[in-house]
């Protein structure tokens, strides 16, 4: 039987915290969330935790670094399967966050600006000793990104249906269908249909 760990939301943020300082210099850490469960939050409440204890941080939303409109629309706007494979770049993802801030100590925060469709023009940071970077949204599991702790938000296809917002609902089957493709197990995994009372089950 898969055992969860009733927590709060303090001490979940603690929990993810302490996996973060577990990893010695550069960490990157996914928290893989659909958009209903508002991932950000708790990153940054982690970032706050995290630089209380002398780790630099900062936040990566996959928000960001969507591909263009012509690509992510070219089959219509509610499209399930474009959603799972050509919404977001994580190719670039990797190439400018994952890969760029261990071999060139710098990395981007954004990439693509979502509501203007037109390039973020965001400089690259500079990696600081130790940083750890948290990258948030969904689909970010099974895809060879290459993290260092993975956590998931989950939720319950009745939580998923009831949270997302009606213009959004055509990507509900889309999130589900990709859950059900993923063997990869997060080392935190969340049950988190009531954020205020989360239950944990770590992997390793």
């Amino acid at each position: 039987m898969t055992m969860f760990t009733p927590t709060s939301p303090d001490g979940l943020a603690a929990l993810v915290t302490e996996r973060c300082l577990a990893v010695d210099d550069i960490a990157v850490v996914a928290i893989d969330a659909p958009d209903a469960a508002h991932p950000i939050p708790l990153a940054d409440a982690v970032c706050a935790s995290l630089r209380e204890r002398g780790r630099p941080c900062g936040v990566v939303s996959v928000h960001d670094y969507v591909r263009p409109a012509s690509l992510r629309f070219e089959h219509g706007r509610d499209d399930e399967l474009a959603y799972r494979t050509r919404w977001f770049d994580y190719d670039a993802l990797r190439r400018e966050v994952v890969q760029s801030v261990r071999t060139n100590r710098r990395w981007l925060p954004r990439l693509w600006d979502e509501a203007r469709d037109r390039s973020a023009r965001c400089a690259r940071v500079p990696a600081a000793d130790e940083q750890v970077i948290l990258v948030t949204g969904p689909m970010l599991l099974g895809r060879d990104l290459g993290f260092d702790v993975t956590v998931q938000l989950h939720l319950s296809e009745a939580a998923l249906r009831r949270h997302t917002p009606p213009d959004r609902h055509w990507t509900v089957d889309a999130l589900l269908r990709r859950n059900a493709d993923i063997t990869e197990a997060p080392d935190l995994l969340v049950r988190y249909d009531h954020p205020s009372k989360p239950a944990v089950r770590v992997s390793h």
